[in-house]
């Protein structure tokens, strides 16, 4: 092989590179505009600049796109909640933790708004459903370990029964910051960091009380 032919290699594979992520950024596009059932590789092509032709030599159907798309998106959403999970310390003021942990994890999917069209849609397409349940399993298990440091002494159906309402007010709260924009959004996203606030608040002084008067009462004589 030729020095010129070795150079060729990476360079080919470099514009590949380059048209897959055209390819996917014009599939997000489309997707969250029509819907995964109602696109079309056709669409998604048009929407790239590039022939059908083009697509399908990355592509085999939209369904591969879809795929490929949201294992990127999973792989990025882990990072983004693990690093968010993992800043926040049980003394840090509830407020404060709330509203760091919602601002990081809306300013993900107002960045990638694909991601819940994808995996909050009625239509998620083939492995995508898997992937996306693992995911939310993940995702559960930290909120859990999250709130049960926030709650000390909570028995473990609590504080799991707390993990699936925090993520279900999130979720419901997240379509509505995700269905406006500018100061509206911004107006949804305080509103969503009440509602968490109030939610856990009373569980917080609760659970933190009934920890004191224990200690109190083992360290009577």
């Amino acid at each position: 092989m030729s020095v010129d032919q070795e150079k060729a290699g990476p360079r080919r594979q470099a514009r590949g590179e380059r048209r897959i992520a055209q390819l996917l950024e014009a599939a997000a596009n489309v997707f969250c505009t029509t819907g995964y059932t109602a696109s079309s590789t056709n669409a998604i092509a048009r929407e790239a600049g590039v022939s059908p032709g083009t697509l399908y030599q990355f592509f085999p159907n939209k369904e591969a796109i879809a795929i490929e798309l949201g294992d990127r998106l999973i792989h990025q959403m882990r990072e983004t909640t693990g690093e968010a999970l993992a800043a926040v310390d049980p003394s840090t003021p509830l407020e404060e933790a709330i509203g760091t942990l919602v601002d990081r994890f809306t300013a993900f999917s107002c960045q990638h708004p694909v991601f819940f069209a994808l995996m909050h849609g009625p239509d998620i397409p083939g492995r995508l459903t898997e992937e996306h349940d693992a995911l939310h399993a993940h995702l559960l298990g930290q909120v859990e370990a999250l709130v049960a440091a926030f709650l000390p002494g909570a028995p473990a159906a609590d504080v799991t029964r707390t993990a699936h309402l925090c993520l279900g007010l999130y979720k419901a709260g997240l379509e509505l910051v995700l269905s406006h924009e500018g100061a509206e959004r911004d107006a949804y996203v305080r509103e969503l960091k009440n509602v968490l606030i109030r939610y856990l608040e009373p569980l917080l002084t609760e659970y933190r009380d009934r920890a004191t008067a224990d200690l109190t009462t083992t360290r009577t004589p």
